[in-house]
């Protein structure tokens, strides 16, 4: 094999993944598979997309080596290959933040109550302020995602139980929420609404993803 060849079967293995990666909806299930595995189902009920084009789009991702299935009884469940799946994702969005105003302009139009202008808790401070008793983390994902994989020292509240469950948080503390990474609005939510019933609440810095992300414990139910 000559070197030119051989440079161009590698670069046709590399844009395989790049291929894989050019479409929004499967960044979609990228995303929500960096929460944890799911069926083809609960991506279709998520994502608002017809069962045939998320198998389509799986099947995609999985020909790259992007994903893995799982067999569980008459349904398949789907996860992220690896880590370095997920820290791929997450370098495409800094890359896409850094470079391209939209992204940045779309973050602060549809933030919370002006929520992308608060100062948030760094995800290297929270396991020092647990520890210390100084505040009350919750995680407002669903419940099914909590399952997966959680912050340690988090209690679940889903965002659509958090309005029927306050009379389960703390008072003398302050209540830190985050959920599926930096672009979710969970998180943004349930702080506009503990602070609208007088909470001190503040949102962590990121989310599930950026703390596996940075090799850091994730428990589990």
């Amino acid at each position: 094999m000559s070197h030119r060849q051989f440079k161009q079967r590698l670069y046709a293995e590399f844009a395989r993944v790049a291929q894989a990666l050019a479409s929004d909806r499967r960044l979609e299930l990228i995303d929500l598979l960096a929460q944890g595995p799911r069926h083809v189902e609960a991506l279709a009920a998520e994502t608002e997309m017809s069962l045939a084009n998320v198998s389509q789009h799986l099947q995609t991702l999985r020909t790259a080596r992007l994903v893995e299935t799982q067999r569980e009884g008459t349904k398949v469940l789907y996860r992220l290959a690896d880590d370095s799946v997920l820290r791929l994702w997450l370098d495409l969005r800094t890359v896409a933040q850094s470079r391209l105003a939209e992204v940045g302009q779309l973050a602060h139009d549809f933030a919370v109550g002006g929520a992308e202008d608060e100062p948030r808790i760094p995800r290297s401070a929270l396991e020092g302020l647990i520890e210390g008793g100084q505040v009350f983390l919750i995680d407002v994902r669903p419940q099914i995602e909590f399952e997966s994989g959680h912050l340690p020292g988090a209690v679940s509240l889903p965002i659509d139980q958090l309005p029927a469950r306050l009379g389960e948080l703390p008072r003398d503390r302050r209540i830190v929420a985050y959920c599926r990474g930096a672009y979710c609005l969970f998180a943004d939510e349930a702080v506009a609404l503990l602070r609208f019933h007088g909470f001190e609440a503040q949102r962590l810095e990121g989310g599930l993803p950026e703390w596996r992300a940075e090799g850091r414990n994730v428990a589990q139910a």
